[in-house]
C-alpha cells in the first residue's frame, strides 16, 4: 500500500489515509488502495472491527488537485468508468461485513463525505467541517449520495448539496450524520471505546446486525418480512455462537469469545 496506512493489532485493524501532504485527498490510487483493503479485511477471520481515518490535519479533503487535472479531458466513457470505480471502492466499505468506525478529524470534503457515511459508526473532533462541495464546480455528489442520503436524511440533503456549504461537527451530530462529538484530544479514546464495545460483543452477531439494518430498514413490515426476522434469530440462537452467549449469561460467566 502506498496510500494507506494499515495497522492491525488486538483484532482491530485501522486504516489510515496516508497523504497528510494533500490533506488526504484521493486520487484513482486511493480508491483502488481503499478498495482492496476493505475487501481483503472484512475476510479476515482473526479481525473484529475496523477504524477509518486519515493522518496528518485532515481526514479527507475529498478529490485531488493533480487527478482532478488528468480527468478534465476524459470524454463521458471515461467519466463513467473513473465514477465506477470510486463507487465500487465506497461499497466495498458500506458492504464490509466487519464494523467500521470512522475518526473524522479536520476538513472532510465532497469525497470524504462519501467515506464517512459508509462507515457505521462515526466519531467527530470538535471543531471540524464537512462540505458537500460539489456545486460550487459545477458538479454533483452522485457517486457519494447513497450513503450520504441515508446518514444525514432527505431533509439536510436538500440544504447541504445545494448549498455547498460548510457545516460543523456540531450541526453534524444534530442531523444524525455523526454519532459523537468530542474534543480533538479526546477523540482516539472515544474511538477505542466504541472499539472496545464491538470487540466484546458475539463477532457473528455483530456481522449479523449490521447486515440486519441495511437489510430492514426502511421496508415495510409485510408477512414475509417477519417470517424473515423469525428465521434470522432462530439461526442464531441455534448457532454455537448464540448458544455459547445464552449460557455464559446464564452461567454469570464470559463467553467464550472475548
Amino acid at each position: 500500500m502506498t496510500t494507506l496506512d494499515i495497522q492491525t493489532q488486538d483484532r482491530v485493524a485501522r486504516v489510515y489515509l496516508n497523504r497528510p501532504e494533500v490533506r488526504n485527498a484521493f486520487n484513482d490510487g486511493v480508491v483502488a488502495e481503499l478498495a482492496e483493503a476493505f475487501t481483503r479485511l472484512g475476510q479476515d477471520p482473526g479481525l473484529r472491527a475496523i477504524v477509518l481515518g486519515g493522518h496528518g490535519k485532515a481526514f479527507c479533503a475529498g478529490g485531488d488537485l493533480v487527478w482532478m487535472r488528468s480527468i478534465a479531458d476524459y470524454d463521458w466513457d471515461q467519466n463513467r468508468a473513473d465514477a465506477h470505480r470510486l463507487a465500487e471502492m465506497l461499497w466495498a466499505i458500506h458492504d464490509c461485513p466487519l464494523p467500521v468506525v470512522g475518526r473524522i478529524h479536520g476538513d472532510c470534503y465532497a469525497g470524504g463525505m462519501g467515506l464517512a457515511a459508509a462507515c457505521d459508526v462515526l466519531v467527530a473532533a470538535d471543531g471540524m467541517h464537512f462540505c458537500l462541495s460539489e456545486a460550487r464546480l459545477g458538479l454533483l455528489p452522485a457517486t457519494i449520495s447513497p450513503y450520504v442520503l441515508r446518514a444525514m436524511g432527505e431533509q439536510a440533503a436538500r440544504r447541504y448539496f445545494l448549498t455547498a456549504e460548510r457545516f460543523s461537527a456540531a450541526q453534524a451530530h444534530s442531523m444524525g450524520f455523526v454519532h459523537e462529538v468530542v474534543a480533538p484530544q479526546a477523540l482516539d479514546a472515544k474511538v477505542d471505546e466504541i472499539v472496545a464495545l464491538l470487540v466484546a460483543n458475539g463477532p457473528a452477531a455483530v456481522k449479523a446486525c449490521k447486515r440486519l439494518v441495511r437489510d430492514f430498514a426502511g421496508r415495510e413490515i409485510t408477512a414475509e418480512l417477519r417470517a424473515e426476522t423469525a428465521r434470522r434469530i432462530a439461526d442464531i440462537r441455534a448457532s454455537a455462537e448464540g448458544r455459547e452467549g445464552v449460557q455464559a449469561f446464564l452461567d454469570k460467566r464470559e463467553p467464550g469469545w472475548r
